[in-house]
Order: C-alpha cells, then sequence, then structure tokens
C-alpha cells in the first residue's frame, strides 16, 4: 500500500499541536523589570570612637547602608541643614576615664595633628577636608546659617568659634574646667557650654564669642538641651543622677529632676511639640522620658550597654541611642516607648545625628 508524505506529516502536525496544548505550554514572557528602590528620606550617622569611622544607617528602614572612615576618635557629629555636609569631631587625645589620674593620663601622649572637625561629603561618602577646632574638639554645635561651629576643647577649658569657609578659629573663649555638651539656643544668639569639673553651664554671645554669663547646675554636667520656645534650658548631670531645670531669661536653675536610681544622664533633648524630653542615663544603660509640664519621669527603657548620644527622627516618632561597650544602636518607637531595633554599628559608638538624605 503507498502511503501519502503528505498526509503523514499533517498527522504529525496535529498530534504536535495537540500535545503542546496537553502540556499547558504558554509562550515565554520577559521577566518585569524590577522596581528600583525609593532613596531613603534621611539618613542616620553614627560615630564610631574606637573604630575612628562612620555608620550610615538608612533612617526609613533602620539599616546599615555605609562605613566612612573618617580620623581619630570621632565623638560629635551634626549635619547641615540641607544634608549635605556631616561633621565630626576628632581627637588625637588619649581616652582617659574620670577614674585615671591626670598623671597617668598624660603618659599616655597625645597627637595634636589628629586635632580637628572632619566635614565629610554626604554624597560622595569622603571627607573633603579637616577644620582646626582648638584642643581635644569633643561636642559641637553649628550656627543657625552653618557657618560657624562652636567647639568645647575639654583638654584646654575653652571652647572655639572657627569659621566654617575659611576653615580659621576666630574666638577662643575661657568656659568651665572640662567642657563637654555645647548647645545653641533656639534664638541663635546665645551658645552654652557645659563644665564637666566646675558643674556649671557657660553662656556665650553666639556672633562675637562674649562671655554672657555662668549657670551653677548639679554634679558633672554632660550635655544641654532646649525646649522649642527658648523658655526653658535642661542640663543632664552625670554624677548627681539628675537634670536641671533653667529658666533661660532669668539664667536660674529653678527645679531638679531625680532620674530613677542608677541613671548616669549623658544626653538630652527635647521632643519637637517641646512636651517631653529624653534622656540617656549612660552606665545606668536605660532611656528615659519626662514630661515637661510634670518635671516627672514617665518611661524608663532599657537599651545597649552605657548609652551616650541620642538623636530623633525627622517625624519624631523614633529615637536613636548610641551604646558604647555594646557596639550597636537602639531604635526606641516613642509611641509604645519600646524598643524596636538594635542596629550594629562600629566600636564604641558615641553620638547619633539625622540628616536629610542628599
Amino acid at each position: 500500500m503507498m502511503h501519502d508524505p503528505s498526509v503523514r506529516h499533517g498527522v504529525v502536525s496535529v498530534l504536535g499541536a495537540m500535545l503542546l496544548l496537553g502540556c499547558g505550554r504558554k509562550p515565554e514572557q520577559a521577566p518585569a523589570a524590577a522596581t528600583p528602590p525609593l532613596p531613603p528620606s534621611a539618613y542616620v550617622y553614627v560615630t564610631n570612637e574606637d573604630s575612628h569611622d562612620l555608620t550610615i544607617v538608612n533612617a526609613d528602614d533602620d539599616s546599615v547602608v555605609g562605613t566612612i572612615a573618617v580620623g581619630t576618635r570621632p565623638r560629635g557629629v551634626k549635619v547641615s541643614r540641607d544634608g549635605k555636609w556631616v561633621f565630626v569631631a576628632l581627637s588625637g587625645s588619649p581616652k582617659c576615664p574620670p577614674s585615671m589620674p591626670d598623671a597617668e593620663c598624660e603618659k599616655l601622649g597625645s597627637d595634636k595633628s589628629k586635632d580637628g572637625v572632619a566635614v565629610v561629603d554626604a554624597t560622595t561618602r569622603t571627607v573633603s577636608r579637616v577644620l582646626p577646632a582648638g584642643s581635644d574638639p569633643e561636642a559641637f554645635d553649628l550656627s543657625s546659617d552653618g557657618t560657624k561651629i562652636f567647639v568645647s576643647n575639654e583638654d584646654a577649658g575653652v571652647a572655639s568659634i572657627v569659621e566654617v569657609a575659611t576653615g580659621s578659629v576666630v574666638a577662643t573663649v575661657p568656659v568651665g574646667k572640662e567642657p563637654e555638651g555645647v548647645t545653641l539656643a533656639p534664638d541663635g544668639k546665645t551658645v552654652w557650654v557645659s563644665g564637666e569639673t566646675d558643674h556649671d553651664l557657660t553662656i556665650l554671645d553666639a556672633e562675637t564669642g562674649k562671655k554672657l554669663g555662668r549657670v551653677v547646675v548639679g554634679l558633672r554636667p554632660r550635655s544641654i538641651a532646649f525646649l522649642p520656645d527658648g523658655s526653658r534650658a535642661y542640663s543632664a548631670n552625670e554624677a548627681a543622677g539628675t537634670v536641671s531645670v533653667i529658666d533661660v531669661a532669668k539664667r536660674t536653675v529653678i527645679g531638679t529632676i531625680t532620674m530613677p536610681e542608677g541613671s548616669k544622664p549623658m544626653g538630652i533633648l527635647s521632643a519637637p511639640d517641646g512636651k517631653r524630653l529624653f534622656v540617656s542615663n549612660g552606665r545606668g544603660g536605660t532611656v528615659s522620658a519626662i514630661d515637661v509640664a510634670s518635671s516627672q519621669v514617665t518611661h524608663s527603657v532599657a537599651v545597649g550597654k552605657r548609652p551616650w548620644g541620642i538623636a530623633l527622627s525627622k517625624d519624631g516618632s523614633k529615637l536613636y541611642s548610641a551604646n558604647g561597650p555594646s557596639n550597636d544602636v537602639s531604635v526606641i518607637d516613642l509611641a509604645t516607648f519600646t524598643v524596636v531595633k538594635t542596629i550594629p554599628a562600629g566600636r564604641v559608638p558615641w553620638g547619633v545625628a539625622i540628616g536629610t538624605a542628599p
């Protein structure tokens, strides 16, 4: 019998089509293009004193996105209003705890060539230059227009005023011994500097550097905060375990807030609405909230070891604390006052600052 090849080919084609349909195969499609992640709205910058670097955290999801080597013993940190520049205090002096005698500390030696304030380009994540800032700069604040830096020079007992554009120290002013905390008042007209071993706050004219006054507070004041309206200032007093309440207009202490047992107050700041204060309690291992109206501690939460620097998220919903010996940063949800995340940092994180993404 003769077989027609065209018929046989047609049968095979039909069978092939049926098999394809039976297997449910569909034509291949190109994979959908991945949606690029949105850039963060802000970054958290953490200085790490012993690893000599800066940890960068995405403030939206609290993930670490980078690390920048900045120099020796970075501590104080601030961000420019536009988020383009991060300023970091560097020190060539050795680490000497309060319990170490001065003679022993001096034996460790220092390298003053390493002192200064690093200016970090937040876009390229590189140090663009280092500004002179006097001896052993520790903490500082920026002028309202960002043109000047007010620096505490701990081992020299002075505060330096640095002009950013020229990189010049334009004034050096004696303040309380072992100056540390530096805060510009909300009106931008005065700068307040804490003297740890003179237990005082020195008030300087922000324009001229002239000394305007002095307020005696609790033992070993570490940092200063103002209410947004500038009517009250608060001093975190480590050795006293207290916070001093100061009438700014009268420049007098009008109250003392006793912190929970074991607290060693270090960092302090005000909520944007001025209704609460937040305090890191150092060796007490906690962060506390204070109700401003009643001057009472309302909440405390355990964080890492020896929390020091603290900062608020841009929307005021989260608080970050740098926990030195724990090598991490705690994220506190302020609605519940609970730790919702712990972020790894470098060695011995000291300061925290938050800035708009450049």
